[in-house]
């Protein structure tokens, strides 16, 4: 009779199963269902996208542009039906990388690996940035007023330090991570989702006809694609629920699940926080023309309409939803880091692919990825341009990983 727990039988069965595809069990398998959605759905993050490129929406065609966000969400929920039956097939550390290589060759995964890995490394670089655009302000509402949101000097030194924390806190493992994330994602859902209704309720200065208020911009396929930028560079990042497939209990069942609960959740609560946001602008001519000209981000929302005190709760509560983005989508880039290196496709692949036998994680795959991101910075002009950038190279790699499943239909 066998002694072992069934969790020990679990865990042997899904070695057994890593052990088909070449490779032996080395991360530490600790995710359940919730944790894989949650680090997928913060990937996501909403209120990141949502924070970084609003103004991009906004100044380019007005209210108009939250229709954006339904045809995109529908489109990407057709690419994560795809994603999530190719997680049950191929449940392993790399996601569209490791797809790429066994449906069709190892030269052409090589070149959707890397697509995929500078789309990685400069969306950490894009969401580290996002963090000042919240977290400023709120410090600000503490009393910190030393700091200003508009430095572009002050927003390089907060998204420094923050790569440096989440770097460190990657090194000390998934379950560390999961655990922040798992915390991250419930106070993302429940704030946002509390605070769009209360915007919808008691802030409603434009009414449900800004959906179709333009404030006289000019709405043809060129401005309505140019502002479909703010909804594609959110709703990306929900393979990353495959990406961490070796350190997910079953995760030919539970990756598929985590990957649509991530798309599906994030399309519910952005939706509900953009027209809670739009709505709630005083007046749209002044938000689009505000700043400089470059337009109001919803920070900026939020203090024309709460008391100061409740505008910086709200702004952490932000900024929270923002740090778990910046760890799940480094936690995700260094595992795609380490499947290629585990595979020889990288540079010193043999030290990318080292994993520590005490912390179970990739750790000179951690500090690459991040000393990577951190390039960007050298030249840097805010988190927007970043941000476009990483959307247009992950969607690349989508597009390649996606012509690859059709062929093999």
């Amino acid at each position: 009779m066998s002694t072992e727990s069934p969790a020990d039988q679990h865990a042997q069965r899904d070695a057994a199963d890593l052990a088909r595809f070449g490779y032996k069990q080395e991360l530490k398998r600790s995710l359940g269902l919730f944790s894989s959605f949650a680090v997928a759905f913060s990937y996501i993050s909403p209120s990141t996208g949502i924070f970084t490129l609003f103004a991009l929406g906004l100044t380019t065609i007005g209210g108009v542009f939250i229709w954006t966000w339904p045809v995109v969400a529908a489109g990407q929920f057709l690419v994560a039906l795809n994603f999530a039956e190719m997680s049950s097939h191929y449940p392993v550390a790399g996601s569209v990388f490791q797809w790429t290589k066994y449906m069709s060759s190892r030269t052409y995964s090589w070149f959707t690996g890397w697509i995929y890995l500078f789309a990685g490394i400069l969306t950490v670089t894009a969401v580290v940035a996002t963090l000042p655009i919240a977290l400023i302000p709120a410090l600000n509402g503490l009393g910190w007023h030393s700091l200003n949101a508009a430095s572009l000097h002050t927003q390089l030194t907060v998204a420094l330090i923050t790569l440096v924390v989440i770097t460190v806190l990657n090194i000390y493992g998934v379950r560390l991570v999961a655990i922040i994330n798992n915390t991250g994602v419930i106070f993302e859902i429940l704030g946002m989702f509390v605070f769009a209704l209360i915007l919808l309720a008691f802030h409603n200065h434009q009414g449900i006809k800004v959906v179709t208020n333009s404030a006289g911009l000019h709405v043809g396929p060129a401005s309505f694609l140019a502002a479909m930028f703010m909804s594609l560079f959110v709703i990306y990042g929900f393979d990353t629920a495959s990406t961490l497939a070796e350190e997910t209990k079953d995760p030919r069942r539970q990756a598929p699940k985590a990957v649509l609960y991530a798309v599906v959740g994030a399309f519910i609560i952005g939706g509900v926080f953009l027209l809670g946001t739009l709505i709630a602008i005083p007046n749209l001519h002044t938000a689009i023309t505000g700043n400089g000209g470059l337009g109001w981000n919803p920070a900026n929302v939020i203090e024309a309409n709460f008391p100061s005190w409740l505008a910086t709760i709200y702004l952490l509560v932000v900024s929270a939803a923002i740090f778990v983005c910046c760890l799940s989508i480094l936690a995700a880039t260094i595992r795609l880091c380490f499947g290629m290196s585990r595979d020889n496709t990288l540079p010193f692949s043999k030290t990318w692919s080292k994993v520590s036998p005490t912390l179970h994680t990739p750790v000179f795959a951690c500090i690459i990825v991040a000393l990577l991101a951190a390039v960007p910075f050298l030249k840097y002009s805010g988190a927007g341009i970043i941000a476009i950038a990483a959307t247009g190279l992950i969607y690349f790699s989508y597009f390649l990983g996606n012509l690859v499943v059709m062929r093999a239909r």
